[in-house]
């Protein structure tokens, strides 16, 4: 495909029309004690996604993703953020999403978008470096600690941004443009490094990022914004550095593996026997997760890009883990995991290190029959014989489906309520369980 092809302005009719919403009060209803086998294919990773998206702030010309998970919550819920700045949005026939912001018309991502989805705080940093100005919400999403953006508006700051904190919403000025800096995160951040170096990518002068985010997903995002004419250096280490360019052109990207969604088929596929097939995935971005299960008992091999998984019918084995920002075991799959633990032999540890409030799913495990003790950010998994299906809450989004992977396993019929979390972040997952011999559908709300 050619530049001018890809620089082309989306006509009024080509709009992103939004499938039927799924209701936010609807459950699964789930009977347990079926293996899983058959083929999955992953999706294109949500957490790479987003920030993606957010790129197309910083140029007039239109950005063709594919693999875009375009049935996920979070996904709609930023198109949405995206077109009240001036953004036009297609979903094309042939799969891809197609991006433009010609012009930003509006400086200011309203309260009533921005509260559901922390994400959307990544608009700050393109729009302040394209336009000199932005008013963003304070962000909303996942019940799981406070997640300050700090981080975020101090970079900002060292690079030359005025800002002011007001009725919750930051309000952020550069007249005169951002200018390069050198900025040491105290600590690592994902969504902080994401957002600094898309504004660094049209500042004055060069950016260095120390101490950053490591993430496949932030090298994804690097490697569109080189596509887009960016000079960024240092993808996958702890240190990036960023050259300002002038300008960015369009692109075509092709959206990563969810390694989250991946990860979570292979505990899954721990915890109830049989094999799967997972199609499209990176196993080199689940390097921390292969070791714990392949000790606890799984059986792993590489084919083509995809993976097989087999329990190979021994008894699983409990172990420790501790999440860590990337290398290190995700924390986006801990609460999986422990689901895995509650039906090992023996007992596990899992220290949670990123998020303060991350253990919200141990109430309702238990209410199942697990053996969970929680000592400030560790818990504590003694194996049990069996689980057993219950009527459970779930409160966040890995929280969600720990407890499908339990009610997987558990004997009897599980409902899980409050599934709106899953639909932010597991695409037509209750289809692709289906698929592979899950006993489970989506139900309405109760009467």
């Amino acid at each position: 495909m050619t530049q001018a092809a890809i620089a082309q302005p989306l006509s009024a009719e080509d709009i992103f029309a939004p499938q039927t919403q799924k209701s936010g009060m609807d459950r699964l209803r789930i009977v347990g004690g079926q293996r899983l086998n058959g083929t999955i294919e992953v999706s294109g990773a949500k957490n790479a996604a987003l920030p993606l998206m957010c790129a197309t702030l910083l140029s007039e010309d239109a950005l063709q993703f594919t693999n875009m998970p375009t049935e996920l919550g979070d996904i709609r819920t930023l198109v949405a953020v995206l077109q009240k700045l001036g953004t036009r949005a297609a979903y094309r026939e042939d799969g891809v999403l197609v991006l433009q912001t010609k012009e930003i018309t509006s400086l200011r991502a309203p309260y009533d978008l921005v509260r559901k989805m922390r994400a959307s705080v990544l608009v700050l940093g393109p729009m302040l470096a394209r336009n000199g100005e932005a008013e963003v919400s304070l962000p909303g999403g996942c019940a799981i600690g406070t997640r300050p953006i700090d981080l975020h508006l101090d970079g900002l700051k060292a690079m030359g941004a005025e800002i002011k904190l007001n009725e919750g919403y930051v309000k952020a000025t550069a007249k005169d443009g951002l200018k390069g800096a050198h900025i040491t995160f105290p600590k690592v951040s994902v969504g902080a490094t994401e957002n600094l170096m898309m504004a660094a990518t049209l500042a004055k002068g060069e950016t260095i990022l120390e101490n950053a985010a490591m993430e496949p997903e932030i090298v994804d995002l690097g490697d569109c914004l080189i596509a887009m004419g960016a000079k960024i250096e240092g993808l996958g280490t702890a240190t990036i550095k960023i050259t300002g360019v002038d300008k960015l052109h369009g692109c075509v990207h092709d959206v990563i593996a969810d390694r989250i969604e991946a990860g979570t088929w292979m505990i899954g596929v721990c915890l109830t026997g049989g094999t799967l097939r997972l199609e499209k995935m990176r196993l080199d971005h689940l390097n921390s997760l292969i070791g714990p299960l392949k000790e606890a008992g799984l059986e792993i091999e590489e084919d083509g890009d995809a993976v097989i998984c087999h329990r190979n019918g021994k008894p699983l084995i409990g172990t420790d883990i501790m999440t860590e920002p990337f290398p290190g075991f995700a924390t986006d799959l801990q609460a999986q995991f422990m689901t895995m633990l509650t039906l090992c032999q023996g007992a596990g540890m899992v220290t949670e290190t990123i998020f303060e409030n991350r253990f919200m799913h141990v109430p309702e495990l238990n209410r199942m029959g697990a053996d969970i003790r929680t000592h400030g950010n560790s818990a504590i998994i003694r194996g049990v014989e069996k689980l057993t299906g219950a009527e459970v809450m779930a409160t966040d989004l890995r929280a969600s489906v720990a407890l499908v992977l339990a009610a997987l396993v558990a004997e009897g019929t599980t409902i899980v309520n409050r599934i709106y979390h899953l639909d932010r972040g597991y695409e037509n997952i209750v289809e692709k369980l289906q698929a592979v011999g899950a006993n489970i559908e989506r139900i309405g709300p109760a009467a």
